[in-house]
This record gives C-alpha cells, structure tokens and sequence, in this order.
C-alpha cells in the first residue's frame, strides 16, 4: 500500500460526537492555532516560488492556479480578489477548478480523478512559457492537479504546488513544491479545515508579494485598487487627504476624474 498522505491521518481526537460544544471548537481553535507555524516553516519555499513568479511575470507572464474540491475554490478566490485589490487585469492571475465553475458551488463528482482534463482547461488560456501553473492539493496525491502541472511543465511553463503532507507525488513532478504539514485533522481527512486554513495563508503570501514586487502597492496603500463600491472610494479618499494634505471636497474630486490613486499621485508628480 502507497504511503498514507499526513492529511489522511487518524486525528488524534477521539469520541468526538460526545464532546460538549465548549470542547468541540475549543479542540478546533486548539488545532488551528498550529497553522502559522507549519506555514512559517515553509517561508524558505514560499520565497523561492515567488522569486521565480515575479521573474516571469515582469516579462509578461500569468499566474495560474489549478485545483479541486475545497483547493480549487480557495484559488478561484485568491485570483478573483486580485483585480479589485490591486487593479490588475482579470486573466492575469486565474482560478481553475475541477469541474468547471458549477464545482465552485456544488462538487463534481470525480472530476478530480481525470489525470488529463486539466490541461485541456488550461488550453483555452493558450498557455505559453511566460506563465507559471501552480497545483493545490491538500494530500498532494489528486490527479487532476498532478496530470495539469506534469504537462504545464512538460510544455515549459514554471510549476510549483502547495500541499499539506511532506513528500508528495505532487511535490515530486514540480519545480518548486510548498508542503506545508500541518498534521492530522480535527476530523480524520477533513482537508477543508487546518490544511484549507494553511492553503489559504500560503496563496494570500504568493498573491499579495507577488503584486508588491510588481509595483502593485505603494508604501502600505492599494494605490491600484477599483473603486467598485463606496466603501473603497472612501479608502481612496483618505488616501490621498493623507498623501497629499489635501481636504476631502479637493480629494473626492481628483479620485473622480482620474478613476485611481495611482493616477491622481502620477498627476500631482508631474505638476
């Protein structure tokens, strides 16, 4: 029998239909707190694969993340949030999830077993060598993600992968694999939980440093954000009443007719 992937691990928590509410999300919070650490651990990996983005990047490239089940959402999430905070085009960073995007809602059943179909979803990107492809995986053993990130680089595109269980199959076919191991879950298998929690840090780590390093923040503000709703509009209006020692009547009219922080700042730089 192959070797049991760390997620798959019995959870070291037993009876647990008979604990009392208070002990249940207490043995959660308990097992949860574990997580920074086990990311932390993987900083050194994290950096190497974000060096390498960024290389690709400034020269054009994309940043693909594919996955299934609670993995493939959560980077349909993070590529969806990267427009609206940092301004980017939507197909420069792209979610893709087993099972098309019915699968974001409601699971596809098998979909994460066809070892070719991810790259078929990848083609109607019309992938190049720019691009960099990184396989989310909890166990590091799903199929669809292994078979998308094995022909990405067999086509020349940058891989990396992030899982929570050491020495993966998914590990091993990347270039630059992320295993966070962050042990046994509250509920043997339940992958939605720490390891989800440990996938997710690991994407916002890639994303946000990512975007910095392509100018995308400056100081600590999202001078590219879109301003799609009130609530942001009012963010860049403090901005640049901070940035600027302007009042908010002089503000709230220079984000109107220049439509971004970034621009109404380049404005006054070449005034």
């Amino acid at each position: 029998m192959d070797k049991l992937p760390d997620t798959e691990k019995a959870s070291k928590y037993e009876r647990i239909e008979e604990m009392s509410t208070l002990d249940v999300l207490s043995n959660i919070n308990r097992e949860d707190a574990t997580v920074a650490d086990a990311v932390a651990l993987a900083i050194p990996q994290i950096q190497r694969l974000v060096d390498a983005i960024v290389s690709r990047m400034q020269t054009g490239g994309r940043l693909f993340y594919i996955g299934s089940g609670t993995s493939g959402r959560l980077g349909v999430v993070d590529a969806s949030e990267c427009p609206p905070t940092f301004g980017v085009p939507h197909d420069l960073v792209v979610g893709i999830i087993a099972g098309g995007d019915g699968a974001i809602r409601k699971a596809v059943e098998f979909a994460e077993d066809d070892q070719k179909q991810a790259w078929e979803d990848l083609k109607a990107y019309f992938p190049d060598e720019k691009d960099t492809v990184i396989g989310l995986a909890a166990s590091g053993t799903t199929p669809y993600v292994i078979g998308g990130v094995s022909e990405a680089r067999a086509h020349g595109l940058l891989t990396g992968c992030i899982a929570c269980s050491a020495g993966s199959p998914l590990g091993k076919v990347v270039e630059f694999p992320i295993e966070a191991v962050v042990g046994p879950e509250f509920i043997t298998g339940s992958t939605r939980m720490k390891s989800g929690t440990a996938q997710k840090m690991i994407l916002n780590m890639i994303s946000t440093s990512v975007m910095i390093k392509l100018g995308r923040v400056k100081g600590n503000k999202m001078v590219d954000m879109q301003l799609s709703n009130q609530k942001l509009v009012a963010r860049g209006v403090r901005m640049l009443m901070n940035e600027l020692k302007i009042d908010q009547r002089e503000a709230e009219s220079e984000l109107k007719r220049f439509g971004s922080v970034r621009a109404v700042l380049k404005n006054r730089e070449n005034l």
